[in-house]
């Protein structure tokens, strides 16, 4: 798989969210995405990014931006992940890796000296075209929000 750039189109991607309702890329054309993979429902990382992004997403809405998260938890973890925290965007499962692997997220990791499989953190920043405006790597879990207005802001 190609790596993916600023500037090249975002890989189409159909799922189902948190509801078990179908979800895609398509679904928001015309609208800026903020695409963001997390490695795991509910761990501490994970949570702090998702609640700055529920905290801030009346302004983000209110800017015209779209929130999708990805995660390769399943429908059932994610929806306990949404009603815990009271998530109010779409959260795709990618249980058979199909999402994460397109977007060349899915890879060996290493933490407190074990290696294993899993998702790394990123987010994509994609216009209204299906363009990649920007890739953020090792995202700022706590001020993600910031990041992402900032990271906009420099592009456009």
């Amino acid at each position: 798989m190609a790596e993916l750039k600023e500037g090249g189109k975002a890989p189409a991607f159909k799922g189902v969210d948190q509801n078990g309702q179908p979800i895609s890329l398509a679904d928001f054309k015309g609208k800026k995405v903020i695409l963001y993979f997390y490695p795991k429902d509910d761990t501490p990382g994970c949570t702090t990014q998702a609640c700055n992004l529920r905290d801030n997403y009346k302004a983000l809405i209110k800017k015209g931006f779209q929130v999708i998260g990805v995660s390769v938890d399943d429908v059932k973890s994610h929806k306990k992940f949404e009603t815990k925290h009271a998530l109010p965007f779409p959260l795709v499962a990618d249980s058979d890796k199909s999402i994460v692997t397109k977007y060349n997220l899915w890879g060996e990791k290493k933490f407190m000296g074990k290696t294993y499989m899993g998702t790394t953190r990123t987010t994509f920043l994609i216009d209204e075209a299906g363009k990649i405006v920007k890739i953020i790597n090792k995202p700022d879990t706590a001020n993600h929000t910031e990041e992402v207005l900032a990271a906009w802001a420099e592009v456009k």
